[in-house]
């Protein structure tokens, strides 16, 4: 609810502090030691700390599993080397959540690890933020690890090689965090399209009377209440400890889409004033062409829709 909220003003800002209360963070939650939490959930929801997710690299996006960054064993230690790209947060983070592969041997989801990492750590290092096509008040930018040495107790959970369970497990919670994300910018522009079709005129009247404009703010009004529907029901069995793996991509995947259609209306709603930098439909228009790309792929979420689904089928269960 409050991801719905605060995104309808800026999708910047609600990534200022949803990487904490939501990416950064979970990994923690669902798979922290209880000395991990209490050093570090406290200074990450109260902002002190800021947190980013390093999963991401340049051979290893959708398939998250083909990661490079390796994490190999001396003594009590272990010493990572690897580059991470495309990190929210990563320019300006206090506390980093590294995967790299501790097992050099495995393939696949098997032998990787998550390692809480501090800003200061020798080795680990930050290049200055991209530069991006929108969400510019959002930094992101690479990690890059030059034999950074951490000790064993830096594993989130203090288990070796279940590293990329954890990273699923806070994926799953947070494609609904992200749907939510997707369904504020959508409703602002709902809003937003009327207001502009009740004061622009041409033709001796607003545009608001003609139908295909109605048609453009009717599609949008009726698509955004049914992401939002999908992503609160979804939320709701999640809270109540129900299985939402299916779901969440669902959510993600539905609501993310919806949000590109909507913007793109109603920058066509806007005319040509729409396309000038600083136009409201402007600057959503460029915000929210990355929720269809991060945390999954829309087509990523196609193919894990598809596979849950075919599977439910064959088990016999509820589709």
């Amino acid at each position: 609810m409050v991801n719905i909220e605060v995104s309808q003003v800026a999708t910047a800002f609600r990534a200022r502090f949803g990487g904490n209360t939501g990416i950064a963070s979970e990994s923690l939650v669902v798979d922290g030691t209880p000395e991990q939490k209490e050093r570090w959930l406290p200074l990450l929801a109260s902002g002190r700390v800021t947190g980013c997710f390093a999963l991401t690299e340049h051979e290893a996006g959708s398939d998250a599993t083909a990661l490079k960054t390796m994490a190999l064993r001396t003594g009590d230690d272990f010493i990572i080397t690897g580059k991470k790209c495309y990190i929210t947060n990563a320019p300006i983070a206090d506390l980093v959540t590294v995967f790299a592969r501790t097992d050099p041997y495995s393939t696949g989801a098997n032998g990787i690890s998550a390692f809480l990492i501090e800003r200061g750590t020798a080795g680990l290092s930050t290049p200055p933020a991209y530069r991006k096509l929108g969400q510019h008040g959002s930094p992101v930018g690479e990690v890059l690890l030059e034999q950074v040495r951490v000790p064993a107790s830096a594993i989130i959970g203090g288990v070796e090689g279940q590293g990329f369970r954890t990273a699923m497990k806070t994926l799953n919670k947070q494609r609904i965090n992200l749907a939510g994300l997707c369904v504020g910018p959508a409703l602002r522009l709902v809003s937003e399209m009327v207001n502009r079709a009740r004061t622009r005129e041409q033709f001796g009247k607003s545009i608001g009377e003609f139908q295909l404009v109605q048609q453009m703010i009717a599609e949008s009004n009726t698509e955004v209440h049914a992401a939002r529907a999908l992503v609160l029901e979804t939320a709701r069995k999640r809270d109540a400890g129900g299985d939402v793996t299916m779901e969440a991509s669902m959510c993600k995947l539905f609501a993310s889409e919806v949000c590109g259609k909507v913007a793109d209306r109603a920058l066509q709603v806007f005319g040509g004033g729409g396309y000038i930098a600083d136009n409201v439909a402007e600057r959503f228009y460029r915000d929210v062409r990355l929720f269809r790309l991060y945390e999954g792929t829309s087509q990523i979420h196609l193919v894990n829709i598809a596979k849950r689904t075919l599977a439910a089928a064959d088990a016999g269960r509820a589709l």
